[in-house]
C-alpha cells in the first residue's frame, strides 16, 4: 500500500479532511493501524481540484512533490475585496469602481508573468512564530507576512463579463492564487477577490486521472515512479 492516490477535493473540505477520511479507509481496508498518509500541498477548503494523496512510503516522497509546478482555474469578482482573499472573508464592495476593459485586464496580466514578489495572505498554513498564519489571524493577532518570490509561467484570460474574470494560470511552488487575484484588482485599480479556484494539474499528473471522495470506496495507490 505504497504510492499515491489522486483525489479531486469537493468544496468545503479541508486537505486535511481528505486526508483523515482515506486514512480511515485504508486501516479498515488493510488492517492495518500504523498506515501513513499525507498529502503533497494544501488546497483552501473553497478551492476544488487536484489533490496528491501520499500513502506509506510514498509520504518521504512529500518535499519533493510539494516543488511541483501547478496549473489553476480561478474567477475573480472585480470591484469587491474580502478580508481573506476569498469567498470565506468579510466582503467589501468599492463603491468607486468603475468598469474595465477586456483590453485594460489583458494588459494588467503581463506584469505578472515571470519571477515576481508575492504576500501570502494572513490565512495561510505558513507558520510564523511556530504556530499556523491562519489560526494567529483568526485569534485576532497581527500578523505580518514577508514577501516571498514565485514564477507565473503563464496566465491568460478565459472568460470576463465585468465584474466577473476567469482566468488559467500555470504557477511555480509556493504560489498563492488568492493573491494573485487580489493583485490583479489592485493592478486595475478596483480591487478583487477570488471567487472560484480549481486545480487541475500538479506537473504531469492531471485532475481528470483523479476519483473523486464518493468514487474511493476501494484504494490503490498508484506507485511513484
Amino acid at each position: 500500500m505504497d504510492g499515491i492516490v489522486l483525489v479531486d477535493k469537493p468544496a468545503d473540505w479541508t486537505s486535511f479532511d481528505v486526508v483523515a477520511k482515506l486514512r480511515g479507509q485504508l486501516r479498515a481496508q488493510t488492517g492495518n493501524k500504523k498506515i501513513k498518509v499525507g498529502h503533497a500541498g494544501t488546497l483552501d477548503p473553497f478551492a476544488t481540484g487536484l489533490l496528491i494523496i501520499l500513502v506509506g512510503t510514498a509520504c518521504k516522497q512529500a518535499d519533493t512533490l510539494l516543488k511541483l509546478d501547478k496549473t489553476y482555474e480561478f474567477t475573480a469578482r472585480l470591484g469587491v475585496t474580502s478580508t481573506t482573499g476569498d469567498t470565506e472573508g468579510e466582503l467589501t464592495t468599492n463603491l468607486d469602481a468603475q468598469e474595465v476593459s477586456t483590453e485594460a485586464v489583458e494588459a494588467a496580466l503581463e506584469q505578472f508573468i515571470g519571477d515576481i514578489s508575492q504576500i501570502p495572505p494572513m490565512y495561510s498554513a505558513i507558520k510564523v512564530g511556530g504556530k499556523r498564519a491562519y489560526d494567529l489571524a483568526r485569534a485576532g493577532k497581527e500578523v505580518v507576512m514577508g514577501p516571498r518570490n514565485v514564477t507565473i509561467y503563464s496566465l491568460e484570460l478565459t472568460s470576463y463579463s465585468w465584474p466577473e474574470a476567469s482566468f488559467v494560470a500555470h504557477v511555480g511552488s509556493g504560489t498563492y492564487i488568492r493573491t494573485l487575484a487580489e493583485d490583479i484588482g489592485k493592478a486595475l485599480g478596483v480591487g478583487a477577490y477570488c471567487t472560484k479556484l480549481r486545480r487541475t494539474q500538479i506537473a504531469s499528473f492531471e485532475v481528470e486521472e483523479a476519483k473523486t471522495i464518493e468514487e474511493l470506496t476501494v484504494i490503490h495507490p498508484l506507485p511513484l515512479e
